[in-house]
């Protein structure tokens, strides 16, 4: 299949060194709306660069468009490839809004072309012996999921130094007005709705815990920490914690009555799976010291080396559409799954506005330390 990137920023050259473990898909060329970073990507790689968006959508070489600009421009762009008869993969999320990622899905429907969007992290190997594993029913009925995707102090580190091989930095203000819900959210929640079902309920909260991260650039305040419980279609409620602010934690772990999966790491492709069982001793019931670790199912497609923060195939759902257009069948990214997947996320997202706290009616006076704990 051949493909076209539009957006030739930092995640752009994340997905262009995958290419070597998918050799079906070819790379025609390049797009972005700063000529010179086009130019500079184009040269890294060894692929032409389009003058424009334009020139990319009249080529007809172009079986699928890389959407990956930033976030606001995503609605605009994969529009305008859906209009042009190009089949679309999108970072995420897939629209600003639900109404915009609404209208998109549609359009693909009319036009009969496939969208499909970013996080793909549900099909790699570590989701998929997660899923395995409780197909085979390793902890019993599910009852909870915990899952949270902590980065740290973010505004705190020297993101400034953070750049890719052509040079391209990391896009501070974009990440921190976009907010780490949006960016981050979907990573598990991909996880979770395709293995326990649509979500039926969610009950969310947001904050902006920092509002300014880089004082004296107006840089506009997004949720920096947001937690959010799902009910999903089948009866199993998750709690989905995203913040970059608290120590970095991107765990996941599926609570049974039998026992525990876990996840250490949901961004590294390739993370084990753990089971641990109950056990009850005596008048106690606790976790079995001893975690096993569940057989792993291999995908087909080559190993990949730790890049930053994580070892990801970012071209995993794009070969998921290809396969999907080749052999004429939906896509396990389909766009019905991703809108879903969006409309949970800005749910989350939204919660800045749209919660209503409780407002406590006591109080107490401040408890002091024991005395053995004092200051002296």
């Amino acid at each position: 299949m051949r493909i076209a990137i539009v957006g030739c920023g930092f995640v752009a050259d994340l997905y262009a060194g995958t290419l070597a473990v998918h050799p079906s898909m070819h790379l025609v060329g390049v797009a972005d709306r700063d000529q010179e970073r086009a130019q500079a990507f184009a040269r890294y790689h060894s692929v032409p660069a389009y003058r424009d968006l334009e020139d990319l959508l009249s080529d007809e070489r172009v079986d699928i468009l890389l959407n990956l600009t930033s976030p606001g421009s995503h609605y605009v762009v994969t529009r305008a490839a859906l209009e042009a008869g190009k089949h679309v993969y999108s970072e995420k999320p897939l629209a600003m809004s639900l109404q915009e990622a609404i209208e998109l899905c549609e359009l693909a429907k009319q036009k009969g072309l496939h969208l499909s969007a970013a996080p793909c992290s549900v099909l790699s190997e570590s989701a998929q012996t997660l899923w395995q594993a409780l197909r085979q029913n390793k902890v019993g009925p599910v009852r909870l999921v915990y899952a949270e995707l902590d980065d740290g102090m973010l505004h705190k580190m020297p993101y400034e130094k953070w750049r890719r091989p052509t040079g391209i930095p990391w896009p501070y203000r974009s990440e921190f007005e976009v907010g780490c819900t949006l960016e981050h959210a979907g990573y598990s929640m991909t996880w979770l709705t395709a293995i326990f079902g649509p979500a039926r309920a969610i009950t969310a909260f947001s904050s902006c815990q920092v509002p300014d991260k880089r004082p004296g650039e107006g840089i506009a305040s997004a949720p920096d920490f947001s937690v959010a419980c799902v009910r999903f279609e089948s009866g199993v409620v998750a709690r989905l914690t995203c913040s970059i602010l608290a120590p970095r934690d991107h765990s996941i772990r599926v609570i049974g009555d039998d026992g525990i999966l876990s996840v250490r790491d949901s961004w590294f492709y390739a993370a084990p799976v753990h089971l641990r069982r109950w056990l009850t001793i005596g008048r106690r019931t606790m976790l079995s010291p001893i975690a096993r670790r569940c057989p792993p199912v291999r995908s087909p497609y080559g190993k990949l080396k730790r890049r930053g923060a994580a070892q990801m195939d970012y071209l995993l759902g794009v070969q998921e559409l290809c396969d999907a257009i080749q052999q004429s069948r939906p896509s396990r990214l389909s766009a019905d799954f991703c809108l879903h997947t969006t409309e949970i996320v800005l749910a989350i997202h939204n919660a800045l506005e749209t919660n209503t706290p409780y407002i406590p009616t006591t109080t107490f006076e401040a408890m002091r330390p024991m005395p053995w704990a004092s200051d002296g």
